[in-house]
């Protein structure tokens, strides 16, 4: 519906209101995806299977500037609305057909504001959850800042407006590579340690870069270090993101669709808000970037050890 409003609309303010209603409606896709997944597996399978749900939730804000420049330029812009109804009926008309419905009905609860209240406290009264939550958090907002920053640095500071979109591209593709690497390890060496290794990496990457800049690149040098650096961050989006939401809803498959909307919606909004003072501090260097990610993923370090501490069955 909101697909389909937007691309009848008349004017600016329609336009927005149906993309709201859009908004609403595409949210459930990442939530019944990661609720199924629960539904049917545990542990460290769970994980290797989210990791690649993630990769497409994650990586797709990549790819999509090369992909839409292309679409309008063949159709319009309207038309990006028209391959928006075009996938929502091929989705649709598969879960019709393919998809069974994972959850016995003796396990479904009654969509009453009592029972879904009380679901929410549950989610939360656990540690593991709590601090999963809070560890994909400042994850997200590694991401979310480089999404939000990288037009910026590519128009000011290396004026490559232009090439934007297809540098974006081939960074989400060669990142996008991290999800395959963690369904390959994350069954022999757990979620836990998979989310520390990459959270430390990218901690001395990232410090790494801060000090070569601060000291001065060479004009050229300095873009192709930043390129490499924006593909670590979303590389290591493949080894923790996915790790994490399997973590958080390991404990909760009784529960899973709520526990997904929780853990889903606390994870973006903490994101975005901590994002805001990020892209906020641009000064026409990548320089607040890095300090920004250099700070998330220090604390997140952190806080993945004493996740670490918590006796709680890794599958």
């Amino acid at each position: 519906t909101g697909s389909l409003m937007a691309m009848i609309a008349p004017s600016l303010e329609l336009i927005v209101a149906a993309r709201i209603l859009q908004g609403l409606g595409a949210a459930a896709a990442r939530i019944v995806a990661l609720a199924i997944i629960r539904d049917l597996y545990s542990g460290r399978e769970m994980a290797r299977l989210i990791s690649f749900v993630m990769m497409v939730f994650t990586l797709v804000p990549a790819v999509a500037p090369l992909a839409g420049s292309g679409v309008i330029a063949l159709t319009g812009w309207r038309g990006i609305f028209a391959i928006f109804i075009l996938f929502t009926i091929c989705t649709t008309l598969w879960m019709l057909l393919r998809l069974a419905e994972p959850l016995p009905a003796e396990r479904r609860r009654p969509f009453r504001p009592r029972a879904l209240w009380g679901a929410v406290k549950e989610v939360l009264s656990f540690r593991t959850v709590r601090l999963s939550i809070a560890v994909q958090i400042l994850c997200f907002t590694t991401l979310f800042s480089s999404i939000s920053s990288i037009q910026q640095i590519f128009s000011v500071t290396f004026d490559r407006t232009e090439d934007f979109p297809y540098w974006f591209f081939l960074i989400a593709l060669v990142a996008g590579t991290g999800s395959f690497v963690n369904a390959a390890l994350v069954m022999r060496l757990g979620m836990r340690r998979l989310v520390s290794f990459a959270l430390i990496a990218q901690f001395c990457l990232t410090a790494t870069v801060l000090i070569l800049y601060l000291i001065g690149l060479h004009p050229g040098i300095d873009f192709a270090v930043y390129v490499a650096w924006q593909t670590t961050v979303f590389f290591q989006a493949g080894l923790t993101l996915g790790n994490l939401n399997a973590l958080a809803m390991e404990p909760l498959g009784h529960i899973a669709g709520m526990a997904a909307s929780v853990i889903a919606s606390l994870g973006t909004v903490g994101s975005v808000i901590l994002t805001v003072p990020v892209g906020l501090a641009f000064n026409g260097t990548p320089l607040p970037l890095f300090a920004g990610v250099l700070a998330c993923v220090l604390v997140g370090a952190l806080l993945v050890r004493r996740l670490e501490k918590i006796d709680h069955h890794d599958g």
